[in-house]
């Protein structure tokens, strides 16, 4: 893995270039899968630029969505939308291939998967 002891997940990938990458390799494998495109709107523009604001404070840059939103509050954020196990994991499959895609070291993707699959399961709201 090539990070120092004081570098961030999103300098070690390549900063705001790389994040904007992922999310823009994620959301058409989101709205391709049949789990997945349901719950989200169809202008997904929005949705796009929200989550890069997220992902890129998420892993360590600047508090992009704090500073345009206030606190993530990401359960919370989520709880109008049936997110079930399944769709828990479609999700995660999603940004794997999305990683895979535009991250080369393989260590920074697992830690990122890593970080982000706590997250997706602690939104699951249905059976």
């Amino acid at each position: 893995m090539s990070t120092s002891p004081s570098s961030t997940i999103y300098e070690a990938i390549g900063g705001e270039e790389v994040i904007r990458r992922i999310v823009e390799a994620f959301y058409p494998k989101v709205q391709a899968h049949p789990l997945l495109s349901p719950i989200f709107p169809e202008d997904i523009l929005p949705v796009m630029e929200k989550q890069f604001m997220f992902l890129t404070q998420f892993f360590g840059g600047p508090s992009l969505y704090t500073e345009a939103y206030g606190h993530p509050m990401m359960r919370a954020r989520h709880l109008p939308f049936p997110i079930t196990p399944e769709r828990a994991e479609a999700w995660l499959g999603c940004m794997r291939q999305a990683l895979e895609e535009n991250v080369e070291d393989e260590a920074l993707r697992q830690l990122m998967m890593q970080r982000l699959s706590g997250p997706a399961y602690h939104f699951v709201n249905q059976p």
